[in-house]
């Protein structure tokens, strides 16, 4: 095979040494030589001014957790850099060590077998950094919040049959004054906001239960925790929109997609970035996010059309997104409910999520504002289509129709 990259080098990442293997070529000749370093400072350093003294000029690594990201950050800019997806970089069975991993990587590298992973600058990482720690936190929170409603359970306390929310204004404080001490039913629930005061007698009949002082200071511990994960998330939420105050005119143009959020919003910038260029089309987008159908087929038999893992974070945002357009009467809604009768409600929820990514993709690269096409769109479609399906049923059955000609067809997509 021809030789792309005369002096390049592998690296195997562990999360306390790096084996680097340095391949070069010079008159027909292969020569390799491989050094383990530490993953401190002055050891990266080290490596590094190994590699620039043998004139070196690409580095490839495989992304292995976070270990790869210090190594990363000493070398950027000094040499050119391939993160490579570690599926990619299966070596023989059989021949599994740290030095054959870094040779194996170099032998790939200076081949040009090895496919680059995007890695965002700066900026766009701190801001990922932020938006999944903030998803970590609401998960957190739910988590705490259903251990309040198993905690309920078992003193017989029904609050969560009457309220909606327990964690809101009203919950709040009768959870806060059972933590305290109090179980008179009728206190209880006149700590009710006006706005429940018609479920008062509900509330009473709810609030009759055997709440023991280990209930209690279960309840303290846990509301506790709740009101800190609280605060932490309103402080993440601040850093966000400090950090995309630069993009209020986007972000409010963007936030015309029917279901989309400023949440949701957030996550796309983070995760994808605000330049569309690393993305030829809409469909590439789509596919390494995750929200379009795998590609499975062999000897012409389609196989399996299970989408592919992708970015965890930007499907579970979208499919969210898809979930709040499901009860809009808009072209989305519409087209959620339709796939909903045929496919199932998960299969529509990705597929919404789908045109949501796209419309997104558009919105970004023309600079254009959303345009709501309506559930008329459908409608009309229908108009066309319902007669033509009803006529080729008929003629299956062995009845011959004459339909009269359309003089117009159907609106286009």
């Amino acid at each position: 095979m021809e030789v792309l990259y005369a002096r390049c080098c592998g690296i195997d990442v562990h999360q306390r040494s790096v084996v680097a293997c340095l391949s070069l070529v010079e008159a027909g000749e292969r020569h390799k030589e491989v050094r383990t370093f530490g993953t401190t400072t002055r050891e990266l350093i080290s490596m590094r001014n190994w590699l620039i003294e043998a004139g070196c000029t690409h580095v490839a690594m495989e992304s292995t957790g976070v270990y790869w990201r210090p190594i990363y950050q000493r070398l950027f800019g000094f040499f050119e850099l391939v993160v490579a997806n570690a599926q990619h970089l299966k070596a023989v069975p059989g021949r599994k060590t740290d030095v054959k991993d870094a040779e194996w990587i170099a032998d790939l590298l200076q081949h040009g077998l090895l496919s680059p992973s995007f890695v965002p600058p700066q900026d766009q990482q701190e801001l990922r950094q932020l938006t999944r720690l903030r998803l970590s936190l609401t998960q957190e929170r739910s988590q705490l919040v259903n251990r309040i409603h198993k905690l309920l359970q078992e003193g017989g306390i029904k609050l969560t049959s009457v309220l909606s929310d327990v964690m809101g204004v009203s919950g709040r404080a009768i959870l806060e004054a059972l933590a305290s001490g109090e179980s008179d039913p009728e206190r209880l629930a006149s700590r009710a906001h006006k706005s429940v005061q018609h479920k008062h007698e509900a509330l009473v009949e709810a609030l009759v239960g055997d709440m023991r002082e280990h209930h209690r200071f279960l309840l303290r511990e846990l509301l506790t925790l709740t009101q800190a994960v609280d605060r932490s998330i309103q402080h993440g939420e601040e850093e966000i929109e400090q950090r995309l105050r630069p993009f209020e005119t986007l972000l409010e143009r963007l936030c015309q997609i029917t279901g989309v959020s400023k949440h949701t919003l957030h996550v796309l910038l983070a995760e994808v970035g605000i330049d569309m260029k690393r993305f030829p089309d809409a469909a590439h987008l789509a596919s390494w996010a995750g929200v379009c159908p795998g590609n499975n087929e062999s000897a012409g038999k389609r196989r399996t059309g299970r989408t592919r893992p992708g970015n965890h974070y930007v499907k579970v945002a979208l499919v969210q997104a898809a979930h709040a357009a499901a009860h809009t009467q808009t072209y989305l809604g519409e087209q959620y409910r339709r796939l909903q009768h045929r496919r199932g409600a998960k299969r529509a929820a990705l597929a919404v999520a789908h045109s949501i990514l796209v419309i997104f993709y558009y919105m970004m690269v023309t600079g254009q504002p959303y345009q709501e096409k309506g559930v008329e769109f459908f409608q009309q479609i229908d108009q066309h289509q319902v007669p033509d399906r009803l006529i080729q049923r008929l003629q299956r059955l062995g009845y011959q129709v004459l339909a009269p000609e359309r003089s117009q067809g159907p609106p286009a997509a």
